[in-house]
């Protein structure tokens, strides 16, 4: 059994501070100070250049895409990571199209998070021929899938109200009709039991800085079914995913397996962080995660209801068809969540009107769920939100 007491002291905490953003960011794991000093002082400053081999930076990308696919249920070494997310749907995408040449419709849906929505538009403008994007509202995907389709291409964590897809399901229906399955895991990696390899997934991608603590700005990752490893063609042709890239020939042979998803240089100081973080789910269950989880969504909402009535729920009230995180419908959502955060609930906003409150065992608890309850109804019963400075708008919501 997983002591999420032992996990929340690996954490940099701000007294007086209840955490409810780990969806959007990860809060910084005490060991990420160490880590990147040393990466910093002991490794670029001693070693310099040579810290590419004596410090392992070359082989992080696949070390620590290892232990990120444990965590997703993928097959050890199809999983790597660098770039951004939006760089990996990229990738994920074009590989998958290429491999279904006769066929031209790409569905998704209108939950998706936007960024998936709009590498998916640049691509088949870049095409040129004859794509189209389908995204009908989350609960009509399934009626959509049929002999057009090419690729299936999924959130499973809704970002504004946590709906979850039933990945397997989705994945053997798209697959039946010949298309190809891709699943965006931001808001799933880290936050609940993922298992691409029986769940079948073709190409998954995601982030580290949410739910996996990586820090802003932390790599992506993507993930390659083994049988399509060693055949799906990289759009991305950089040159850390050439199968000899220190061979610099002039032209581009893709590398062998998930290597040939690589594409830049690995940005060697999230790295460090994301190594100091990764590191703590050596010791957590994700099974006991996720029932944690289910036990402190399943408290938040019953105490908001009962305590503020203006509040209306926006995520799944079943807690099967609900990731890691509870929404609600405000009209003034956007102030209120601004009174929240100066009393010390840091939740956010997302437009048109969703509160949105992140759930992390590893560093929150039924403790901090019960004080974050009385402060939200505090601030709604007595409309602390209703007052100017609350209103103004910041650059990020």
């Amino acid at each position: 059994m997983t002591n999420f007491s032992d996990t929340k002291r690996l954490f940099e905490l701000p007294d007086g501070v209840i955490y409810l953003d780990g969806n959007s960011l990860g809060p910084l794991p005490k060991s990420a100070n160490k880590r990147v000093a040393q990466t910093i002082s002991a490794e670029w400053g001693e070693m310099l250049i040579t810290g590419w081999n004596k410090a392992g930076w070359m082989a992080q990308p696949a070390k620590l895409g290892n232990q990120i696919g444990r965590l997703i249920g993928a097959e050890p070494d199809h999983t790597v990571i660098g770039d951004t997310l939006s760089i990996k749907v990229y990738q994920a995408l074009a590989s998958a199209l290429d491999m279904r040449p006769d066929r031209k419709v790409i569905l998704s849906d209108r939950g998706n998070f936007p960024t998936d929505l709009y590498m998916a538009e640049g691509l088949i403008r870049s095409l040129d021929n004859g794509h189209r994007l389908v995204t009908p509202a989350p609960e009509e995907v399934e009626t959509n899938i049929n002999s057009d389709l090419a690729v299936l291409m999924l959130t499973e964590v809704d970002y504004r109200t946590g709906r979850r897809h039933d990945m397997a399901r989705l994945t053997k229906l798209a697959q039946d009709a010949g298309a190809l399955v891709i699943w965006d895991l931001a808001h799933s990696a880290g936050a609940l039991p993922v298992d691409v390899a029986n769940g079948g997934a073709d190409f998954a991608v995601g982030c580290t800085y949410k739910y996996l603590n990586g820090g802003p700005g932390a790599p992506a990752f993507i993930y390659v079914a083994p049988r399509h490893a060693n055949t799906a063609r990289p759009a991305l042709s950089g040159w850390l995913g050439h199968e000899a890239p220190f061979a610099f020939d002039l032209n581009y042979s893709a590398g062998a397996g998930i290597e040939r998803m690589r594409v830049g240089t690995p940005p060697v100081l999230q790295m460090a962080a994301l190594e100091a973080a990764l590191a703590i789910w050596d010791d957590v269950n994700m099974d006991d995660l996720r029932a944690t989880s289910i036990a402190l969504c399943n408290q938040f909402i019953a105490g908001v209801e009962a305590a503020c009535p203006d509040l209306t729920l926006a995520s799944p009230r079943d807690a099967a068809r609900r990731g890691s995180q509870v929404s609600f419908h405000f009209e003034h959502g956007y102030a209120a969540m601004q009174a929240l955060i100066a009393r010390g609930v840091i939740g956010d906003f997302r437009a048109p009107d969703i509160m949105r409150f992140g759930f992390t065992p590893l560093y929150i608890d039924e403790g901090d769920v019960a004080q974050a309850i009385d402060i939200i109804a505090d601030v709604m019963q007595n409309r602390l939100w209703d007052r100017p400075e609350y209103k103004t708008r910041s650059a990020v919501t």
